[in-house]
């Protein structure tokens, strides 16, 4: 992967460190996803209690915000929460305000699934990811309803508070898919009806529950205007040919002009498909040069 201000020469050495990238982002979300399966298998075997395992929603850095109120207020926890939720949140926060929605394309396990499901789509209808072919499947909203839908996990983020402050337990806590996915939570109706409607959703929207709905997403999305290490683009080098635009798995509309898009979880996909050197790069520091 290039920096804005390295100085590497040559096409070819570009290339290698961008492929390489793509590769440990790979790696970093296959950690994370086999982390939270196991979490969640080992407390299906061992069980819960004090005895038992500990349960997957103590390691959600959202369950911090669920609790948050009460904590203030009561020194008190939700139920199946506790201050692991804040100091993973506070790690989270911490990485968000150094390099924005970073978790979200690196190491939220849940991004993982949706990217790998609407992959697994793509191949299935004709896709090739090598040849940039996509496939019939995962579909692009269009912007009449796109733009109006991602203003939903802000309302979703603001409904959760509010059912905060009167709640016993996460009031996210059954309608959440991280925690019935991962923690293999498939007792009820209810449970199965959210698993199968994230994952049919996935399957036609890339990254719909990122793009639309998610809380944590919509709280982590303000850094991307402040945190200095960001996606730049030097518009001295740029041709606006569209192939970063094409390849942004959360749909960033003229992803070359828009750095700072509260959308971009950083997962570098632009920088890799990018066919310029240095046109697109991962820049430490707010230099506007790049941008101008």
């Amino acid at each position: 992967m290039t920096v804005h201000t390295q100085t590497l020469a040559g096409k070819k050495v570009g290339k290698r460190i961008k492929v390489k990238m793509v590769h440990v982002r790979r790696i970093v979300q296959v950690g994370f996803v086999a982390f939270a399966f196991a979490i969640g298998l080992r407390r299906l075997i061992v069980g819960g209690g004090a005895s038992g395992a500990p349960s997957l929603d103590a390691f959600c850095p959202f369950g911090a915000v669920e609790t948050l109120w009460s904590w203030i207020t009561t020194g008190s926890f939700l139920r199946t929460t506790n201050t692991a939720n804040l100091v993973i949140l506070a790690a989270v926060l911490a990485t968000a305000l150094l390099m924005g929605r970073a978790f979200c394309g690196w190491m939220c396990p849940l991004g993982a699934v949706q990217e790998w499901i609407a992959r697994l789509g793509s191949f299935l209808t004709g896709g090739n990811a090598k040849k940039r072919k996509k496939g019939m499947i995962p579909l692009e909203l269009p912007p009449v309803l796109d733009k109006p839908l991602r203003f939903l996990k802000y309302l979703v983020l603001a409904t959760i508070f509010w059912a905060s402050l009167e709640a016993v337990f996460p009031p996210l806590r059954e309608f959440c898919p991280y925690r019935i996915l991962f923690g293999l939570h498939l007792e009820t109706p209810l449970a199965v009806g959210v698993l199968l409607a994230f994952l049919a959703a996935s399957l036609l929207v890339e990254r719909f529950w990122c793009k639309y709905l998610c809380p944590l997403g919509a709280l982590l999305s303000v850094t991307n205007k402040i945190a200095p290490i960001r996606v730049a683009t030097d518009k001295a080098i740029c041709t606006a040919c569209g192939r970063c635009g094409a390849a942004c798995p959360m749909g960033i509309e003229g992803r070359a002009q828009d750095i700072t898009s509260l959308e971009c979880i950083r997962c570098l996909d632009c920088v890799d498909t990018c066919a310029r050197p240095d046109a697109v790069s991962l820049q430490l520091g707010y230099n506007q040069s790049a941008e101008a």
